[in-house]
């Protein structure tokens, strides 16, 4: 038998969740036939799958050892680099920037090099976090970027942290705005895009229409010309919504794809083989109660040495 103590980082969660999170390789049918036969239990007491767990809490396991994570596996975080840009990182978050050609969470079971096991190995060297010292919590990136768009990520440290950054996210008080280098010149110096969203799973690109069609959903983007070139320009963009390509495929519906993007029907560029963008700020725009991350209201992060940056600078893109 085995007992795990529920602390602040378990806390607040469903019985059947937090067992999800603390024991992965768990059949989920086979925990709830334990907890229906009482072989797990709270507090020594039968306990519901929908019951929610309290700080100090006591969880009886009475089920095999091969179920419980090794130290082995707990720790393969450390065969990928640890290498993060770092922009802002306090007690709660940290804000890093990704570069290009790196996912942010694996694709594939196994040791895979990604933003989240980077920030698990920068995390577990600096002291601030252990695995085999937590049970259901695991930091890790809030949001993601596709793997050749590069820029700021938002990682939440703890439970309480990663809550409020997800709520945030959901009610887009959290502003991300991006850098594009788009195809030819743009009518407007700014607007508004509005279209109507659908992934192809099987192309891996998004379709968008002007007038709704089943499945789809409306997506918002905006965006003000920053600079202009002589076949380019450069524009920053705010997303309002969050679709899958969704800056990408919404430049490319206005027949001004992002250069270097020939998924959306770019042209071929020397300077770009994936597509000119990056996530280059983040701006707190907190309403109401922001629990820990109280101090980030209304604060804003800038990151300054992507590549797409760089190239500019230098002109490469011509």
């Amino acid at each position: 038998m085995r007992e795990m103590i529920i602390a602040e980082n378990d806390a607040n969660q469903r019985v059947d969740k937090f067992l999800m999170k603390a024991l992965p390789t768990l059949p989920k049918s086979l925990m709830y036939k334990y907890i229906r036969n009482k072989k797990i239990k709270v507090n020594r007491k039968r306990c519901e799958i929908a019951q929610r767990l309290q700080v100090g809490d006591c969880i009886q396991c009475y089920i095999s050892e091969e179920f419980f994570l090794t130290q082995k596996s707990a720790y393969g975080f450390l065969q990928v680099p640890k290498q993060l840009e770092v922009v802002y990182e306090d007690e709660n978050i940290l804000i890093a920037a990704k570069p290009l050609n790196l996912l942010v969470q694996k694709d594939r079971a196994g040791i895979q090099d990604t933003m989240n096991e980077r920030l698990l190995h920068y995390l577990y060297d600096k002291g601030t976090y252990d695995p085999m010292k937590e049970q259901s919590f695991t930091p890790v990136f809030a949001h993601r970027l596709d793997r050749n768009t590069e820029g700021l990520l938002i990682g939440a440290k703890n439970a309480e942290a990663l809550r409020i950054l997800n709520e945030k996210l959901r009610d887009h008080e959290v502003m991300k705005y991006y850098l594009a280098l788009v195809e030819g010149r743009l009518s407007q110096e700014q607007g508004e895009m509005f279209f109507y969203h659908q992934k192809d799973a099987q192309r891996n690109r998004a379709v968008l229409s002007k007038t709704p069609t089943a499945g789809s959903t409306l997506i918002h983007t905006s965006y003000r010309v920053l600079n202009t070139y002589e076949h380019d320009c450069l524009v920053e963009v705010l997303l309002h919504t969050g679709k899958s390509h969704q800056i990408r495929a919404s430049f490319a519906q206005l027949h001004h794809p992002l250069v270097g993007d020939r998924k959306y029907g770019a042209k071929v560029n020397k300077a770009f083989s994936y597509q000119a963008l990056c996530a280059y700020k983040v701006r707190f725009a907190f309403q109401g109660d922001c629990g820990c991350l109280t101090s980030l209201k209304n604060r804003e992060f800038v990151w300054g040495n992507s590549s797409l940056q760089r190239k500019i600078a230098k002109r490469q893109y011509l």
